[in-house]
Formats: structure tokens, sequence, C-alpha cells
């Protein structure tokens, strides 16, 4: 038996992050153990936690440094607060009952820790490693987290050390801005007129990209680091290297055109698999939609299906005063994302204000604007005109320090 915890506590340089294994000692932990304890490294020898010196704590447990120890400087750091607090962690911890008593002769631990060299306050030194010890300890004893809570919170946390977030479409429904331009300065000032929200993707449209090239996208990341990026290929043959191209130049999803062959669509969404972008799909004058979908390998189906309206056909009607195209595919959205195993379904074409809850009673998840806000004299009172019918950011009440453990 061997179970593992992992907790992270406190703040700056004393913050503590311990790695831990617990099992027995006649398996493959105590093998682990001894062979920590007999390879010594230099800058990285393992040391018995103890609670005081000449009292090992039980179960027994092997400190094992994460960052080289360069100095009797840091040595201190270890032999003295951090030994410290993980010994009277794991004493506490069979005192409490979270390690049962009369299992602690016959298990031993191997903990993994990390003391910043800048580290000068031994008292938060060895109170968040005692407190991440525990937390540690119990975490592995109940099996926390879940695959459920895993599941539920691996598109929605941002990693501190990281610096930004990586956003994921996890709860629709959301705003795409296309900017179908080809001038960078109207980019800009468009980009920097539109709020920072979640619910808002931003397009690097067609136009943008065959004017200044793919590297665009670097440059809306610059002015929008944690937005959803989407550069609109419209990829029809090499896609492998184009989407490569887009992901390379941080972009979070991809358009593929559906005109493309089964072979070029399918080699397109597998590079971006493989590059963990979202792929897009756009049906624009794809006559059968649904063929066209049930035709690509179930591995292979798009992220998210674009029912696409084509906007010169569109103008030309109402240049000739002939009514345009209705939204009857809408109909069928629900049908298309079986198709895709529950994927995303956006739709483009002329949405305004007005279409938004048409557009989401039909199912739709992404709306894609393009001329209603790009060509607005207030970018902003545009956006805000449909964000006023879409539902807060995601988890925009949730407290950030709220982990759902049970304190039972």
């Amino acid at each position: 038996m061997y179970k593992i915890g992992e907790a992270l506590i406190g703040e700056r340089s004393e913050l503590a992050h311990i790695d831990l294994v617990i099992g027995d000692k006649e398996g493959q932990v105590g093998n682990a153990f001894v062979n920590s304890i007999s390879q010594l490294s230099i800058g990285h020898t393992p040391l018995l936690s103890v609670i005081r010196p000449n009292l090992m704590t039980k179960p027994s447990t092997l400190i094992i440094p994460k960052v080289t120890i360069g100095n009797l400087k840091d040595a201190s750091k270890i032999f003295g607060p951090a030994q410290t607090a993980v010994g009277r962690a794991v004493a506490d911890s069979v005192e409490e009952g979270i390690i049962p008593k009369d299992k602690a002769e016959d298990l031993v631990l191997l903990v993994s820790v990390f003391i910043d060299p800048s580290a000068e306050n031994y008292r938060k030194i060895y109170q968040y490693n005692y407190g991440a010890t525990k937390l540690a300890i119990k975490r592995a004893m109940t099996e926390y987290p879940s695959i459920e809570k895993v599941l539920n919170e691996k598109d929605r946390g941002t990693h501190p050390i990281m610096g930004f977030k990586v956003n994921r479409l996890w709860s629709p429904p959301y705003l795409q801005i296309a900017l179908d331009l080809d001038n960078l300065k109207s980019m800009e000032k468009i980009i920097n007129s539109i709020p920072d929200r979640e619910r808002i993707l931003i397009e690097a449209g067609t136009p943008l990209i065959k004017k200044l090239g793919v590297g665009v996208v670097s440059k809306i990341r610059e002015l929008k680091p944690d937005a959803f990026i989407i550069a609109d290929l419209k990829t029809l043959d090499v896609g492998r290297v184009e989407v490569a191209m887009a992901a390379n130049e941080t972009a979070d999803a991809v358009c593929i055109s559906g005109l493309g062959t089964i072979e070029s669509i399918e080699k397109a969404i597998h590079e971006a698999q493989k590059q963990g972008i979202y792929s897009i799909l756009d049906m624009m004058n794809v006559r059968n939609i649904t063929k066209k979908l049930t035709e690509i390998k179930d591995n292979l189906k798009p992220n998210i299906v674009l029912l696409h309206r084509n906007v010169d056909l569109e103008t030309s009607k109402a240049e000739k005063g002939e009514k345009a195209e209705d939204n009857s595919e809408w109909g069928n959205i629900k049908n298309l994302k079986k198709i895709i195993d529950n994927g995303l379904v956006a739709v483009a074409g002329g949405i305004t204000p007005q279409k938004i809850n048409e557009a989401k009673d039909s199912g739709a998840d992404i709306l894609v604007v393009g001329r209603y806000i790009i060509g607005s004299n207030d970018v902003r009172r545009s956006t805000e005109d449909f964000l006023e019918h879409l539902p807060q950011d995601p988890d925009n009440m949730r407290l950030a320090l709220d982990e759902d453990e049970s304190i039972d």
C-alpha cells in the first residue's frame, strides 16, 4: 500500500511546497526509503525527520530537499525549522488519527521539501512547512483529490508561479469578436477598447492574418495577455504546417475550413490536438454539414463547429433587395453536438444583440460578432450590448482560497 499527497501553503520566499509518499515499511515505499537514505548526493542529502535532536518521529520519515543546499545557512533552514515542522506534523497526524496509531510502526514517509534559498523568516518556514506537511498527509490518507474534483478544476485554476492564465472554454456561452480588418492601428485601437472579460474571445480574422501574417496573434497577445485568441486561417491544405505556425504564435484555437478534404481536415485537427489547442471547423458553404462531420474519424472530431453565413452573399442579397438567409441551420445544433461528442457550436453571420436569445435558445455556445463591434464608433459600448445578455464571467463570485475540501 502507498498513498500520495501534495500541498502548498504560504507566500513569498517562505512558502512551503510538500510532496510526499506514505506506505508500508516492507513494501515499495520502504525500499525507496532505504535507497534514498543510502544513496547520498551533494546538495540534496536526505535526512530523518526528528521532533528534536535524538527523538525521531514515528512513522519514520525521510526529508528530501528539492533545492540544492549550497551552504551552512541553507542547511540550517532544513535542519532547523523545516525538519522540526515535518516531524511535528507527522506526530500530530498520528495523535489526531489522520495516520492510524496502530500502523505507525509499519509505515514510512518520504517527504520532499522546498525551501527557497532567499527565505529568511524561520518562524514562517516552520509554520508553512508544518501546515503543508500535515495537509499533504491528510490528502494522502483521504485520497484527495477525487477524479471528479480534478476534472471540475482542470480548466478553472491558475498556477501562481506561471504569471498568466490559460483560458479554456468550460462554461459557455461566449462572445467571439472577429477582427476582420487589414489595419494594425485599427486593430490595436479596438483591442484596447474591449473589456477584459473571460466571456470574450478574440479572433484574428482572415484578412488581418493575410495582411500582417500569423505573427499578428503574438501582437494581440501583447495587448491582451490573458485573452483566448483564435487564428482564423480557414485552412484548406497543409493543415499541419499552418496549425503549428499559429500555435507557435500562442494561438488558443485555429479555424479550419470545412470545405477541405477529409484528409486535410483530419491532419489539421490532429496537429491541433498535438499542440494542445482548440480546433474549429468552419462550415461556411458546406452543403451537408452533418454528412461532413460523420465522415471525420471519431478521435479527430473538431472541438468546435462553426455555422457561418457568407458575408458577401448576405451583402449581395441586401443590395438586390432580397431577403437574407434565415437561421434554419441553428435548429440542428443539438444534433451536431452529439456527432462531435458534446463539443461546442459557434454561430456567425449578422449576429446582433437582438438575435442573441434566439442563438442561445438554439444551443449555440459561441456568438461570433464582427461588423456590429469593429465597425462601431464606441467599441466598448457595442461589446457591452452583447455582454448584457450573457452571464457573469465563470467563477466571478468564487473565493480564491476555496478548496472545497471536507471539514469533517
